[in-house]
């Protein structure tokens, strides 16, 4: 992958006007304007403030330091909505954990590892526009990309949207990019029926690269697939 992504290594170089990211939308709310775009480098992250509302995953303090981590990496993707000077969504992209199973597929595999949209702003369509953004840039078509969606990790009660409704406003929503279901028995996956392993091939990623990564999916010919 890294002949594949050096060209994005100098983020600092792709940028259409001052303190903007290459790939960019902007969002017209009642409050402002609101720009959704990445890669951003640690810099910017570093420079900006969270909003309280980022906190499905961890506290919004410790998930500002998790970006800035990601953003880091040689492979590390953000993609940021930003109001103001506060980071109020994002979508992140890396390479598999060393520890996931899905680090055995081909080295042309990004995670799509979490996106997240503050209250504040989910009635403006912010997730959709944060993964349109994420996709515009053409490096994705050369690689396959797989998000692991666990219920556990949903804000329900955020939402009032049951665990069914939710996981069907996450389909929708990676559908939206061109990300499908795939049947796997990897052990969290299928550890509960809600949850979901999409995946998006890219459409310059080679056959032999699909194939590869499929053989991942079902490992035990009798398991009870998801």
């Amino acid at each position: 992958m890294e002949s594949l992504l050096v060209e994005e290594a100098n983020r600092g170089g792709l940028k259409v006007r001052e303190g903007m990211a290459k790939f960019s939308q902007f969002i017209k709310t009642g409050e402002g304007e609101l720009i959704i775009h990445g890669p951003v480098g640690p810099e910017l992250l570093s420079s900006l403030k969270i909003d309280s509302g980022l906190k499905s995953f961890r506290p919004p303090h410790k998930q500002h330091a998790a970006l800035i981590e990601i953003s880091r990496l040689e492979f590390g993707r953000v993609i940021i909505a930003q109001f103001d000077q506060t980071l109020v969504g994002y979508v992140t992209f890396h390479p598999p954990d060393d520890f996931e199973h899905w680090v055995k597929g081909p080295k042309e595999l990004l995670e799509l590892g979490a996106i997240e949209v503050s209250p504040r702003f989910r009635r403006h369509g912010t997730g959709r526009r944060l993964l349109e953004v994420a996709f515009s840039d053409p490096v994705m078509e050369r690689l396959i990309i797989f998000a692991t969606e666990y219920y556990w990790h949903w804000d329900l009660e955020g939402t009032s949207l049951n665990i069914w409704e939710y996981r069907e406003m996450m389909r929708n929503l990676m559908e939206h990019v061109g990300m499908t279901i795939k049947d796997t028995d990897e052990v969290e996956i299928s550890s509960h029926p809600a949850n979901m392993l999409m995946v998006r091939y890219g459409n310059n990623v080679p056959k032999t690269l699909m194939l590869e990564f499929e053989k991942l999916l079902i490992e035990k010919p009798d398991s009870n697939r998801r």
